[in-house]
């Protein structure tokens, strides 16, 4: 069945200034079954990654609603709605958009709270969009990319003295629930010399969407923000998209010159929407309910940040990794460290016992902190990790009283230091240490 364009504008009217009206007639299908998130139908032909428009108008109220082409076998199409069903019957007319969509980008951003279509939630009214691109952004030749040769100060005194981040890093935190990703998460967008930061609330829920704006990120953070949110209740392809747009604002700064931090919360729960996408149109499971598609759309995701080529602008990432049960070896979390230029794991432990921020320097790694810092403190880095690691094998006889003092020089040493130390890897939520300061301070507590 063929729509005249006229007809095709009066149905879309007021549904997105992105559209742009095709001067061909346009084959529309109808829909013949939803079965589970998936919805088929028959009749028309769209590519994978399109979209249309769900269109039901024999119900007392008309209801339209937008999906996503996911896949087809023969002459079905499988498509995901980005939005609630209620009132689409079988039957219903499905009109592909002429366009793969197109998102709304400009410096008007900064301080508003987003969903994943570039609508606004905030309600401060529309913005005015400086330019229109594609989900997609261009890719970088790998070889072409400006290596990562500066530091970068995140004012979080452990992170700056032990595990030094660079300018265009991709970090992971690796964490079970509850112990205070959203909290660090916070710090560094208060305290990060970043120019854009842009952020990302995938999946979670709505209460905290809201308290991360009001109470963790705050008037002077948002001012210099874009917050992407997509809660838990809504469509899996709407997280997804989320996440996508989320990225795409960073490239979009990127690529105008300018030194942006994305903080994506969490990079887990992109991929299990992307699971839920993927059962629902019949892939096949692989590792731990996971289907193959979620960790070929992991790096995809991740290495879209970055570096820019030389003399362009940066995307230093932060990616929360949520381990199940505290499973560092989860699958996703194992696919996002292949991918990550390193992780900081927190510990249950240290945020029980009052230890915040609660990395675990031990099992945390920055691999690019050789690259960024001087060798000096390359080396009072290494030296505190191992006093720490000494202190932590020797915790229990010392707790009980079984350690004899002179029994070695570097558990000696371990212990006498041990409570500075511990101020060291501490620091208050309102409380900024920068770069200098940290390096002061840890040779400080070496001794040196």
């Amino acid at each position: 069945m063929r729509v005249d364009r006229v007809s095709f504008a009066r149905r879309l009217e007021g549904y997105s200034d992105a559209i742009s009206l095709p001067s061909q007639p346009i084959l529309e299908g109808r829909l013949l079954r939803m079965v589970g998130l998936t919805l088929e139908a028959e009749g028309l032909r769209a590519a994978i990654g399109s979209r249309c428009l769900v269109i039901n108008e024999d119900s007392y109220h008309p209801v339209q609603v937008e999906a996503e082409v996911m896949g087809f076998s023969g002459g079905k199409i499988y498509l995901m709605p980005a939005g609630s069903l209620a009132g689409i019957a079988p039957g219903a007319r499905v009109v592909p958009l002429p366009d793969a969509g197109r998102l709304p980008m400009g410096m008007s951003m900064l301080g508003r709270v987003l969903d994943g279509t570039g609508r606004a939630l905030d309600g401060k009214g529309g913005m005015k969009a400086e330019d229109w691109v594609p989900m997609d952004g261009p890719a970088i030749n790998p070889l072409n990319r400006d290596p990562i040769s500066q530091p970068l100060d995140v004012g979080i005194r452990s992170i700056n003295g032990l595990l030094t981040v660079g300018r265009g890093q991709r970090l992971g935190l690796f964490a079970g629930t509850g112990v205070g990703k959203s909290v660090l998460l916070g710090m560094m967008t208060r305290f990060t010399e970043a120019e854009i930061i842009v952020v990302g609330l995938i999946g979670e829920r709505g209460r905290e969407v809201k308290e991360f704006i009001d109470e963790i990120l705050g008037e002077e953070g948002l001012k210099r923000s874009v917050v992407v949110a997509s809660p838990a209740d809504e469509a899996p392809l709407m997280r997804l998209r989320a996440a996508q747009y989320c990225t795409r604002i960073a490239e979009y700064f990127r690529d105008k010159g300018k030194n942006v931090l994305l903080l994506m919360d969490s990079l887990t729960r992109y991929a299990q929407a992307q699971r839920e996408i993927a059962l629902a149109i019949g892939e096949p499971p692989a590792t731990k309910g996971y289907p193959p598609s979620v960790f070929a759309k992991l790096p995809k995701l991740v290495e879209r940040a970055g570096n820019a080529e030389a003399g362009g602008g940066s995307i230093t990432a932060f990616y929360t990794v949520l381990s199940e049960g505290d499973d560092q070896q989860d699958p996703i979390a194992d696919a996002a460290r292949g991918v990550l230029d390193g992780h900081f794991v927190l510990s249950r432990r240290l945020a029980e016992e009052g230890h915040y921020p609660a990395i675990d320097i031990e099992s945390s790694i920055s691999r690019v902190m050789p690259q960024v810092v001087p060798p000096e403190q390359l080396k009072q880095a290494q030296r505190f990790k191992q006093l720490w690691s000494r202190y932590q094998q020797s915790r229990d006889l010392i707790s009980v009283g079984a350690y004899v003092p002179g029994g070695d020089a570097d558990t000696d040493l371990a212990i006498a230091r041990q409570p500075v130390m511990a101020q060291y890897l501490r620091q208050g939520l309102d409380e900024s240490v920068g770069m200098p300061q940290s390096r002061e301070q840890l040779a400080a507590v070496l001794g040196q």
